[in-house]
């Protein structure tokens, strides 16, 4: 089992997904046949796929799970800021007051976030953290590490996983701001590995912690398994290898 894609939507995924290539250094990245965008985040011991589907009506942009971006000191995070605004990113404005961090969007509207330094993002590579929303971060905790094989680990967020390596971004589960209301732009893929349970297996994992799947139109006729966790936000379980 694995933390395999990071998913997000946008109505130009040719366009997002050459700013997320520039931002992170995608290697392998454009778009696929059916005009999915693809980019592989190589940190040697892991990997993580950004993929970006193409949807005319995308759900309004969330920050019930977002990309929290390695900067450093207040110079180190300046200098990573202007370079982001040079690729299309935006100044965003969701609220934040006065914080350490620096809050911008992709060129589609998706906020995410450039860090100031901090001890706990040593070693994660340009994606720092991706905090989720949780009604129950230990519970939501135990779940992803259950699905992912992701450990706990030093981090911000109530509950905080990272890869066994201790390499690549933390999976920061904070407790949230309000109840989920809609669906979310961004979201987790796992997937079986070699040894371990199979789909169908990863599907009555899940269902067995908590997780429920999704009923809608959408989410059906894939060859991946659409799930929600326990506080209600989408994953997809994917086929097997």
């Amino acid at each position: 089992m694995g933390l395999e894609n990071i998913n997000m939507q946008a109505r130009d995924p040719g366009r997002t997904g050459r700013f997320w290539a520039g931002a992170l250094g995608l290697v392998g990245a454009g778009l696929t046949g059916d005009g999915v965008f693809e980019g592989r985040l190589d940190l040697g011991e892991l990997f993580l796929d950004i993929c970006i589907d193409p949807v005319p009506d995308p759900p309004p942009p969330g920050w019930r799970l977002h990309l929290d971006l390695l900067g450093g000191d207040p110079e180190e995070q300046a200098a990573v800021v202007e370079r982001l605004l040079s690729l299309g990113a935006t100044r965003a404005d969701i609220g934040q007051g006065d914080v350490p961090w620096v809050v911008l969007a992709d060129p589609d509207g998706n906020a995410f976030c450039v860090m100031e330094e901090r001890a706990a993002y040593r070693g994660t590579g340009p994606i720092a953290a991706l905090p989720l929303d949780s009604a129950d971060p230990e519970r939501d905790g135990a779940f992803y590490a259950a699905l992912t094989g992701w450990v706990p680990a030093e981090g911000v967020g109530l509950v905080s996983l990272r890869h066994p390596s201790l390499r690549g971004p933390l999976l920061e589960v904070c407790p949230e701001h309000g109840p989920k209301v809609r669906q979310n732009r961004t979201h987790l893929d796992v997937r079986p590995e070699p040894g371990g349970p199979d789909q169908a297996g990863m599907v009555e994992l899940a269902l067995s912690l908590g997780a429920t799947r999704a009923t809608e139109d959408w989410a059906q006729g894939h060859s991946w398994v659409v799930m929600r966790d326990p506080s209600g936000n989408e994953f997809c379980v994917l086929s097997d290898q």
